[in-house]
Parts: C-alpha cells; sequence; structure tokens
C-alpha cells in the first residue's frame, strides 16, 4: 500500500514538473538595479534627464530597486562603458556614435559624415527614415534602443585663431583613442591627431599636448576647454548624434509594465534633449564670447575649401569609417529631401 502511495506520489511530482516546464518562463531581478553610464557633466542637461528616466523606471518597480547615474566619463571612455554593459557591470549608457559604433558600425552615417548635413531638419528626416533598419541592427546585436538625442554641431576650438583647413595643419588634434580609421585618414591628409579620452583634454590642451578640440560649445562652455582654447572657427562640421541603449539581457529580465514606463520616459528624454541641445548651441557661444571666446568665421574662399576637403575625404570614409551601403543610403535621403524642398 505505501509502495503504491509512493510510486503516485512521484508520478505527480513528475506530472507538475513537467506542466511547469511546458510553461513559459518569465523571471524578474527581485532587487533590481538600473546603472546608467555617460560621458555628459554632471547636473547638466543630459545628466537631469537621465535621473528623471531612472527615477520613473524606480516607480515603476514593486519591490526595492536603485539606480545610478555615472557622469563625466567616470566609466570610462565610451567604449569602454559598452564593454561593461556586454559584462553586466552597466545596465545601460547614453553614448553618441562614437561608442554605439562599438555596438553596430553603420550608425557613424549619422556623425562621421562632415558637412554632409546642413540643418537640423535633414538630419532629422535622415534619422527617422534609417532609425527602424538601425534599431533592429542593434537589437541583433543584444542592445535596446530606448531614445535617439543629439548634442549640437561639432566646431573646431584651438589656442590659435584659424580659417581655412590649411591653418588647421599646423596643430595638435584631439582624437578619440577608438577611432583608428579617422586618425589614419587624418595622418594622410597632413593633419597630426593625438588619441585620448575626453577626461583627458583639459590637461592636455593646458600643457600644449593638443591644441584644437572639435567640441560642441554646450562641452566646451561645461568643460571650461574654451579659456585654454579660445578661438572657435563658427562652422557645423557635423552634428553629434547619440542615443540611450539597454542591453537586450536586462530589458528582458524587466516585466512588461517596467519595459513600458522605461521605454515611455527615455522617448520624452530624447526629445527634450534634441530640442534643449539645439537651443543650447547659440546659448552656449553667446555665454563663451562674454568671457574672451573669439568666434572666426570663414569667408567664401575658405568655405570652398572646407567644400573641397570633406569631396576628398569622403571617398576615404565611404566603407572605411561608415559602411559603404549606409554612406550611399544617408546622401539619397538627402538627395530626395532636398528635391522635395526645391521650389
Amino acid at each position: 500500500m505505501h509502495a503504491i502511495q509512493l510510486r503516485s506520489a512521484v508520478a505527480q511530482l513528475f506530472t507538475v514538473l513537467a506542466l511547469a516546464c511546458a510553461l513559459p518562463f518569465t523571471s524578474y531581478a527581485a532587487d533590481p538595479q538600473l546603472k546608467i553610464g555617460s560621458l555628459v557633466p554632471k547636473n547638466s542637461l543630459y545628466h537631469r534627464q537621465l535621473m528623471e528616466v531612472g527615477e520613473a523606471w524606480k516607480k515603476s518597480q514593486s519591490g526595492s530597486s536603485r539606480f545610478n547615474v555615472f557622469t563625466d566619463g567616470s566609466q570610462g571612455g565610451e567604449a569602454e562603458m559598452v564593454r561593461r554593459m556586454r559584462i553586466g557591470q552597466l545596465q545601460a549608457a547614453l553614448l553618441s556614435v562614437v561608442g554605439l559604433r562599438e555596438i553596430e558600425p553603420s550608425i557613424a552615417a549619422l556623425q562621421n559624415l562632415p558637412l554632409a548635413f546642413r540643418s537640423w531638419e535633414e538630419l532629422d528626416y535622415v534619422r527617422e527614415k534609417m532609425r527602424p533598419g538601425m534599431e533592429k541592427k542593434f537589437l541583433d546585436k543584444g542592445y535596446v534602443v530606448l531614445a535617439w538625442g543629439d548634442a549640437g554641431w561639432v566646431r573646431f576650438f584651438s589656442k590659435q585663431a584659424a580659417f581655412s583647413p590649411d591653418d588647421y595643419k599646423k596643430m595638435k588634434f584631439f582624437a578619440w583613442g577608438s577611432e583608428a580609421e579617422q586618425q589614419e585618414i587624418m595622418k594622410s591628409m597632413g593633419y597630426t591627431p593625438v588619441p585620448l579620452e575626453p577626461t583627458d583634454i583639459l590637461p592636455s590642451i593646458q600643457t600644449g599636448m593638443i591644441n584644437v578640440v572639435p567640441s560642441t560649445p554646450y562641452f566646451a562652455l561645461a568643460s571650461q576647454i574654451y579659456n585654454s582654447a579660445p578661438n572657435m572657427l563658427e562652422i557645423n562640421w557635423a552634428p553629434i548624434v547619440g542615443a540611450f541603449v539597454i542591453s537586450k539581457k536586462s530589458f528582458d529580465e524587466m516585466s512588461p509594465e517596467t519595459q513600458a514606463s522605461l521605454k515611455a520616459s527615455a522617448d520624452k528624454a530624447g526629445s527634450v534633449i534634441r530640442m534643449q541641445a539645439r537651443k543650447e548651441v547659440e546659448e552656449a557661444v553667446d555665454a563663451m564670447k562674454k568671457r574672451g571666446l573669439q568666434v572666426n568665421k570663414p569667408n567664401a574662399e575658405q568655405m570652398k575649401e572646407w567644400r573641397a576637403l570633406t569631396e576628398t575625404l569622403y571617398p576615404r570614409i565611404r566603407g572605411k569609417m561608415v559602411p559603404a551601403e549606409t554612406f550611399d543610403e544617408v546622401f539619397a535621403h538627402l538627395k530626395t529631401y532636398r528635391a522635395s524642398k526645391t521650389p
């Protein structure tokens, strides 16, 4: 009798286990954490928006939860932050194309094409056209794009006044340590790149290791670069494009309600960042001008030289810094947009 009952109990146990294995299994972390990395300055617009995203995420949790936003490159450069996401030390990051291309190289098409975009409207048009395909590529690499943003136009801040491409051949440029292709192209054209991390910019320009920093006006103001490099070339070289990404592994560990809340708050933050960052470009320039910044505007002939330089650069960029297919796609969209605006 006892043997029969035992066999019956064992049979029931295996039945329960079999049913359990057949059911979809979802596990949400009991004590979830959200660690976000970025190079943005503490208390900046970008930092404040990331804090709001973190608060919205925390409120959507049912149990105890913690979030941290690491600013000022405290988690390393952007390539290092991507590495930290891969091993789980960070769950998410607000990155520019420099970091994003460590995940998906084709994203470089939105930032590494000098003088390609003539306005924010052109950038918005091209990004929206490419967005679904780009987000799918990131998802395939194990990352969810929560929001898109930008941080202003890159301009050249230098110790000495400069107006033409040749003027800069006498100078030493800050270059991202992770962008070896860009450094190779610069060297082949007679320029001198010095690979550094962003946290090294200020001491390096103060000591003379570099004397030109490609930077957005907002970053130049926030980091005080303009004090050591008080000349700015008024040329919209390229937009700084960014995205707020989270590892798919971390995203999948969240409940559907938390995922929806995170996406909504991040999308709102992206809109605020884009709108405010564009407004702050001129505000930052005005603030620096009051403190001694010299704004140098190229004349028509010098602008022709800059345009000619980009025509020389594009064949070197295509297929090397930017995948050929994506390079062609950007210019096809630009052609369509400009044709639609031509009377």
